[in-house]
């Protein structure tokens, strides 16, 4: 990913309030629903979050400015820094020694010296390099010869989690991933994808993993509710006293559900299997909930409730 900054737009010295308008505009601007004809908009939307999520965090916000956690918002690897023995170096006397190191292991086995030194306190005193290395360093060694993760956040739609089809991931350093997203996939869940981050530095080593963090986009029509789907319903008032079949926009598409007559508002219907996919491989439920809708300027109407007013008014 690029400089979190320069995603957002904003400078080194901008304020919270800054950065936050900063981000609202660009996920306004390429949200997914406002841009369905631009696949690349997802993206963006995509790369904005991830700018944000360490921006807008005033701890990783600082790390990162120290320089201690990259754009991914992962650690960097300071490696020996300055004089790790106290500065101790081979003295112009008898049997003074000079403590250098470079940051590579194979630079401090030259010595007897030193061998012993760094065997002794990678493998738990087990001796020098011709006795077994111990859980220390083969730990210290496994941890070195994995590739580094990589993160990402990915927006999803609501249909995306009940169509079963793939959706594409885009990393920071420019890979693609098609995912599959998992039953019961929950807004704000890390998948991991093992062995399809950075490859190993060294021979023989692990790749690391990828981890996409979901992010559900809030959707126009529905609310969440667990793994059940609301969604308020406008019911014209004739279908309200008559009864009658209207047609409901699911997420996979359209059900009819029947109204029975003299239905009022804030009556609930319960669509089974029409919900979000549940960890047990099922769906949750779509819940409508209907609100009756007056017609607009309907002078029959107004002059029938006048005229039973007006009876009303007679008999008392």
């Amino acid at each position: 990913m690029r400089d979190p900054y320069a995603v957002l737009g904003v400078a080194k010295s901008a304020s919270e309030k800054e950065i936050k308008t900063a981000f609202r505009k660009l996920a306004k601007q390429f949200h997914p629903d406002a841009n369905a004809n631009d696949p690349s908009a997802i993206n963006r939307f995509n790369e904005a979050n991830q700018a944000y999520e360490i921006l807008g965090d005033k701890e990783k916000r600082a790390q990162f400015d120290r320089g201690e956690i990259d754009e991914e918002g992962k650690q960097k690897f300071q490696g020996f820094s300055g004089d790790p023995f106290g500065g101790a170096r081979r003295s112009a006397r008898p049997g003074g020694f000079e403590f250098r190191s470079s940051g590579r292991a194979d630079d401090l086995g030259s010595d007897g010296i030193f061998s012993d030194f760094f065997e002794q306190a990678f493998s738990g005193g087990a001796g020098r390099r011709g006795a077994a290395e111990g859980p220390g360093f083969n730990a210290a060694r496994s941890a070195a010869a994995k590739g580094a993760d990589l993160n990402a956040r990915l927006a999803v739609r609501l249909e995306d989690i009940v169509a079963g089809d793939k959706v594409e991931a885009e990393f920071p350093n420019g890979k693609r991933l098609a995912i599959r997203l998992p039953d019961g996939v929950e807004d704000g869940q890390t998948v991991r994808l093992k062995g399809q981050g950075q490859p190993s530095p060294l021979p023989g080593g692990t790749a690391g993993d990828a981890l996409v963090t979901i992010s559900f986009v809030p959707h126009p029509r529905f609310r969440i509710d667990g793994r059940d789907l609301v969604h308020d319903l406008a019911l014209p008032l004739e279908t309200a006293v008559l009864g009658g079949k209207i047609a409901v926009e699911a997420l996979n598409g359209r059900v009819s559900l029947r109204i029975p007559p003299w239905t009022s508002s804030g009556k609930t219907f319960r669509l089974k299997g029409k919900g979000l996919t549940t960890k047990a491989g099922g769906r949750g439920d779509l819940l409508v909930s209907v609100r009756v809708m007056l017609p607009k300027d309907d002078p029959e109407l107004e002059a029938l409730f006048r005229q039973r007013a007006e009876q009303e008014l007679a008999t008392d």
